[in-house]
């Protein structure tokens, strides 16, 4: 692994030949060998997205190492001090370490994803903050010690608090982090297309230091507008045609589903009870406690935080062996149950038809399907047939503007200089889409429904 004595070097699909400095390696090291680190293995970056593109395979893992590499290539082009240097490669290494199984697909088991993968990164970083981690890191480490001070620093980074130098933090979250700048590149490499692909070379060599009143910030020269254009356009296309790509969506749906039918059931069903022992099925039962437990007088900060506390141990243990576990098990069994229909569809990839609804009309059309599922709810179960919005907002001027020297050398936004990038700004774009059954298409009142939404969708594009 070791180049002589100045580099180590990790082998990537996405960016080639990653090299660290051995002072680099030195700093992350640590914490990539540690069991919270390598949990991320076993957690799939794009969640379902394997089910439409099938080498979307890799991991929150290789993303992790990815976006630490680009945090390495940022701070060097920038000129950023070793101590600063080391604060930055190791919140980008962790920024993702609170990740459960299949990403961001598990949040939806939550009641309007009131638990998101950051509520649980405080208590994974946690683990770091230990007098016998510091010791051993500072081992490795004896130039660069590790204080509770400075990991704090880096705690606040990726938490999104105040930092103490917006700098570093920019490079860590922001509209032209490391983050972004990885998964685009490496979402679009393991699914198969070109939507994200931009020149992240000249990206890197056109960043620079911006004076701002508040300091200063991670910003582009002035060469560097039509990378950026580039680079928001290729996230726009990523999020319209890969990560809200109806079927990939529907999929998760349906996984989701499964999960929220089989935490319902887990307290009373004594056929599921080889699920219910398992560490997934009691997590599943304290989720449905969670969800049930919400009324609308409760603090739902302190209701999370107390769900999170109390199933910590549970949760970093899981991955998306657990539920695939589960899948397996529950397609195998012959019980009549929502969570055994959907484990079977999800077996065997047996996916829902999509349909896509007119966005001017979603008003009426909600109404409508809202009122066939009343009218058939003793036929049709609520899984079977949905809808499912996705909103897309591709770039924000109103909050943190990405910053651009010009060629005079004054700071100015950039949709100032990009007729493209201010067209797009503080848009939002919405997708909606009907989710429907394969078990359930055949049914005369469905296809009726179906036909004459289709037709109605075609009158108004006529009379437009």
């Amino acid at each position: 692994m070791a180049i002589g004595n100045s580099f180590h070097v990790i082998k990537d699909p996405v960016h080639g030949t990653m090299q660290f400095t051995t002072t680099e390696n030195a700093w992350i090291k640590p914490f990539i060998d540690s069991p919270h680190f390598q949990r991320l293995r076993h957690i799939k970056q794009a969640g379902m997205g394997d089910y439409i593109f099938p080498g979307s395979v890799h991991t929150r893992f290789n993303h992790s190492l990815g976006c630490c590499y680009i945090a390495s290539q940022i701070s060097k082009k920038i000129d950023l001090p070793e101590e600063e240097r080391q604060l930055v490669l190791i919140a980008c290494l962790l920024h993702d370490i609170g990740h459960g199984p299949f990403s961001h697909t598990f949040e939806d088991l939550f009641h309007d994803k009131l638990i998101r993968h950051e509520a649980w990164t405080p208590h994974f970083l946690s683990s770091y903050k230990t007098q016998e981690f510091f010791d051993f890191y500072n081992q490795c480490n004896p130039h660069y010690p590790l204080t509770i001070e400075k990991f704090q620093q880096i705690e606040n980074m990726i938490m999104h608090k105040l930092p103490r130098k917006q700098l570093l933090a920019d490079i860590v979250s922001s509209q032209l982090d490391a983050d972004r700048l990885d998964y685009l590149l490496r979402d679009s490499h393991f699914c198969g297309v070109s939507y994200g692909q931009f020149d992240f070379r000249w990206m890197i060599n056109s960043m620079a230091v911006i004076d701002t009143a508040k300091g200063k910030r991670l910003g582009i020269t002035h060469k560097g507008v039509g990378v950026v254009e580039h680079y928001l356009m290729a996230r726009r296309l990523m999020i319209r045609n890969i990560y809200h790509h109806p079927k990939k969506l529907a999929i998760e749906y349906y996984m989701v589903q499964l999960l929220v039918h089989l935490a319902e059931c887990l307290e009373k069903h004594a056929p599921f009870a080889h699920v219910k022992n398992s560490l997934l099925g009691k997590f599943l039962l304290q989720a449905h406690y969670f969800n049930r437990e919400i009324t609308p007088k409760t603090d739902l900060q302190q209701h999370k935080q107390l769900f999170i506390d109390k199933n910590y141990s549970d949760y970093k243990e899981l991955s998306d062996y657990d539920v695939f576990s589960a899948i397996k098990w529950l397609a195998n069994n012959n019980e009549t149950h929502p969570a055994i229909d959907l484990a079977k569809r999800l077996q065997l990839r047996q996916m829902p038809k999509t349909v896509l609804l007119d966005q001017n009309n979603i008003a009426d059309i909600e109404a409508k399907i809202n009122d066939f599922k009343y009218t058939h709810q003793h036929s049709i179960q609520d899984w079977q047939f949905t809808m499912i919005k996705t909103p897309l907002q591709s770039y924000t001027i109103e909050d943190d503007p990405i910053l651009v020297v010009d060629d005079r050398n004054e700071v100015r936004p950039i949709n100032e200089l990009s007729i493209m990038i201010d067209a797009i700004s503080d848009k939002y774009e919405h997708s909606v889409f009907l989710c429907i059954d394969q078990a359930i298409l055949a049914e005369k009142e469905v296809k009726q429904f179906l036909e004459a939404l289709t037709l109605n969708s075609r009158e108004k594009i006529r009379n437009v």
